[in-house]
């Protein structure tokens, strides 16, 4: 006798959903997004992803992609699939751009037109600051069979349009890792992983005194630092300046596939992050984790979650006090106890019925 789980699963069997998000473009944080989707999709539904490098993207993940950019193969692609998933992440804001809204809402409202059941998954909305912006938002997202959203932000921004969207952890709590232990260098020093992005707000000066602390920090714990580009094409210069202060107390290492990535955590004693997935993946392997914050989803993480850290823009004058608070953070470790990081990936899971009720009703 089949069950009622069953009955869905073979009703979907053979159906093509068109995955859209920041993917293939080289972030971390998008492509740990993308697996995620990819691990919590049923088995039966076909994904087709929009790519920035559709070629990479299926030699990586073993799905059918097609450039994002492309006006043909996107048209081609929303033809021949029955649902449109938002893959998770900031996708719906102009705080730096009203492109990516206008892209992202536009693809939505195409495939709303042409039929297709449209689910808004995992997603972090705003900042929203112009009100053509929040109309486009609004009226695509009125039109899904799901959403979901990672942040009580977000949860409230809705519910301020009527809207009820279910609401969970980011789905990457809930990724799959794999360890990494091979490729660690110095493997009995402890390991301090720094994961900065180029932004406005990280201005020479306060690269300079960030690069100063560490370099006073490492002399000061013996620890060996990991400095991890989320983003090579935005990150890497970063890493690279402050491998040339750390000298042979420190690596750079890139790392294309998330679940890795993730991994990788899983030997670092403390995390000091800018990129809030980094901070994600470190708390969510039991990483002790000191936040940098450029932008409100890192703070929001910071207020929810209890992770000590500043305000990129409050970042102290005084690099001996930087230091001395990540000795104390160090020393006196306070990272979310295992049964709280349990509790957070359960949770997490909850965007996987979101689909599931998404891609049935």
């Amino acid at each position: 006798m089949i069950d009622a789980q069953g009955r869905i699963m073979q009703k979907l069997k053979n159906m093509k959903a068109l995955l859209c998000g920041y993917y293939g473009k080289g972030n971390g944080g998008d492509e740990a997004l993308l697996v995620s989707l990819l691990q919590m999709l049923p088995e039966d539904i076909q994904p087709i992803v929009l790519s920035g490098n559709p070629q990479e993207t299926r030699k990586l993940y073993n799905v059918e992609s097609c450039p994002r950019t492309s006006t043909f193969a996107v048209w081609q692609a929303i033809q021949k699939s029955d649902f449109f998933i938002w893959g998770g992440g900031s996708l719906m804001q102009d705080a730096t751009s009203i492109a990516s809204p206008i892209y992202y809402a536009g693809l939505m409202a195409l495939a709303q037109q042409q039929g297709l059941k449209t689910i808004a998954w995992a997603q972090g909305i705003g900042p929203l600051n112009k009100s053509f912006s929040k109309w486009m938002t609004r009226n695509v997202l009125q039109g899904c069979s799901a959403v979901s959203v990672r942040d009580r932000a977000s949860a409230k921004l809705l519910a301020d349009w009527q809207m009820s969207p279910i609401i969970a952890p980011d789905p990457v709590w809930a990724l799959e890792s794999i360890a990494v232990d091979d490729i660690l260098l110095a493997s009995d020093v402890p390991k301090i992983a720094v994961t900065l992005r180029s932004h406005p707000l990280l201005t020479t000066k306060r690269l300079n005194s960030i690069a100063a602390a560490l370099k006073a920090f490492q002399e000061q714990t013996s620890t060996h630092i990991l400095l991890i580009p989320f983003q090579p094409e935005q990150d890497l210069a970063i890493a690279k300046t402050l491998h040339q202060v750390l000298e042979n107390q420190s690596q750079i290492i890139s790392l294309k596939d998330p679940r890795k990535l993730k991994g990788l955590f899983e030997n670092v004693a403390m995390t000091i992050g800018m990129r809030l997935h980094s901070l994600i993946m470190a708390a969510a392997e039991n990483s002790r984790c000191f936040a940098l914050s450029y932008d409100p989803k890192v703070s929001q993480l910071m207020a929810e979650y209890q992770i000590p850290g500043w305000e990129l823009s409050d970042l102290p004058e005084d690099t001996a006090k930087i230091t001395q608070t990540w000795i104390d953070n160090y020393t006196n470790p306070n990272p979310l106890e295992t049964a709280t990081i349990k509790s957070i990936k359960d949770r997490a899971l909850i965007h996987r019925e979101v689909l599931l009720n998404g891609l049935q009703n």
